[in-house]
């Protein structure tokens, strides 16, 4: 009996502490990846030199200061025209130019507050019949695919778990998709956990969806 409660009591100290010391890991390795740009800066006012001790988190915000000093420029109509020649400029660039636009699309489909990425959380059967896994919306199939798919299609992307940056691109008939009412972050909690973190009961008119679609 004493095993079990030190065993019991064990486990509920190791998930109060596990996310803990994960987030502050994370944390470390975020501002600590941040504070190399402090190497940008010149030797005679690193704060090492002028402090005689590093000051941790100095980069980080220095870093989150150019980006918002980036942005902020950008919105003008200077700051617009010289984004515009920048962009040109790399565009002369061979292989940088092929590089630098497929990452400038998938970032502005992702950070664009206009952007469709992850549009809905669905429920489709992957990667088999008969089984079911969590998938986002990102859009409809473009250029000339349409013309070669019969009925109405969308396109969605499938996670992998516990690590959601990878996953697959499928093309779906919008039939064969169910959209479910939990929301983004709630159905990405529920990919990162492997199906621990359970999202909230679904309703009556989601069931029906399910029954429907499973008919």
């Amino acid at each position: 009996m004493r095993r079990q409660l030190i065993k019991r009591y064990f486990l509920t100290g190791l998930l109060i502490w596990v996310p803990l010391a994960i987030t502050a890991w994370v944390l470390v390795l975020i501002v600590g990846t941040m504070d190399q740009s402090l190497l940008l800066l010149p030797e005679a006012i690193h704060p090492r030199n002028l402090l005689g001790f590093d000051i941790p988190g100095v980069g980080a915000i220095m870093t989150l200061m150019v980006i918002l000093l980036t942005g902020l420029l950008a919105a003008n109509f200077i700051g617009q025209r010289l984004v515009s020649w920048w962009e040109r400029l790399l565009a002369r660039i061979p292989v940088v130019n092929s590089i630098y636009n497929s990452v400038k699309q998938v970032s502005d489909t992702l950070f664009s507050s206009s952007g469709n990425a992850f549009r809905k959380a669905l429920l489709i059967e992957y990667p088999r019949r008969g089984t079911w896994t969590i998938a986002f919306l990102t859009g409809t199939p473009g250029g000339e695919v349409p013309r070669h798919l019969d009925g109405e299609h969308v396109s969605v992307y499938v996670p992998t778990t516990p690590n959601p940056t990878s996953g697959f691109f499928l093309m779906l008939p919008k039939t064969d998709v169910i959209e479910l009412e939990m929301s983004v972050d709630t159905a990405l909690k529920y990919v990162i956990s492997m199906g621990v973190v359970a999202p909230p009961l679904r309703s009556q008119a989601a069931d029906r969806a399910v029954k429907i679609a499973s008919t």
